[in-house]
């Protein structure tokens, strides 16, 4: 069977874990990374993570994404997760998890939106630290801006029922429910 983009992703990101746990040396990673990229069909990929700690299946399994179209509601509490950064930083995406944990599309919307919120906390906390620095004016007027906008794309997005991913943003909390397959 074919392999989608998707899914050479997810096993470039298990041999990338693998590689910062001293799994594999530098020149096994890169090897592994090239035949990752041209691997064509899911036998292809299976060999590559099949001796690391994270089993194959849940390299190669299908994709975590949720399935199908996601209804009216959950593309509401989705957004209502995005929007709630303006009143609630991160602590509205937690409330769009409790209330909505077991949607798969406003869960996966929700973490997007806690990450997103999480990483304007850290760099609003690390900005006063760095006043010295004269890049600091340009980062706080784009700290600013994604504030202000990025929430606003995400919940338009998210009433569409896509799945929007923030730019430039660090994943500090991850679904177990998606990584543990």
């Amino acid at each position: 069977m074919r392999v989608t983009h998707a899914e050479r992703d997810r096993v470039a990101e298990v041999l990338r874990d693998a590689y910062a746990e001293g799994q594999l040396d530098e020149e096994e990673f890169d090897e592994r990374l090239s035949r990752t990229m041209a691997a064509k069909t899911r036998g292809e990929l299976q060999p590559l993570v099949a001796d690391l700690s994270v089993s194959a299946a849940s390299a190669v399994a299908p994709s975590p994404e949720p399935q199908g179209e996601p209804t009216k509601e959950e593309r509401l509490w989705a957004a209502g997760g995005h929007l709630s950064g303006y009143f609630l930083p991160a602590l509205g995406p937690l409330l769009v998890l409790l209330v909505k944990g077991d949607s798969p599309y406003a869960r996966a919307q929700a973490f997007q939106a806690l990450n997103y919120h999480l990483n304007l906390i850290i760099a609003g906390l690390v900005m006063p630290f760095a006043l010295f620095l004269i890049v600091t004016i340009p980062f706080y007027l784009f700290l600013f801006l994604g504030w202000a906008f990025l929430p606003l794309i995400a919940a338009v997005a998210a009433v569409a029922g896509s799945h929007w991913k923030y730019p430039l943003t660090i994943e500090v909390i991850k679904d177990r429910r998606t990584t543990d397959r």
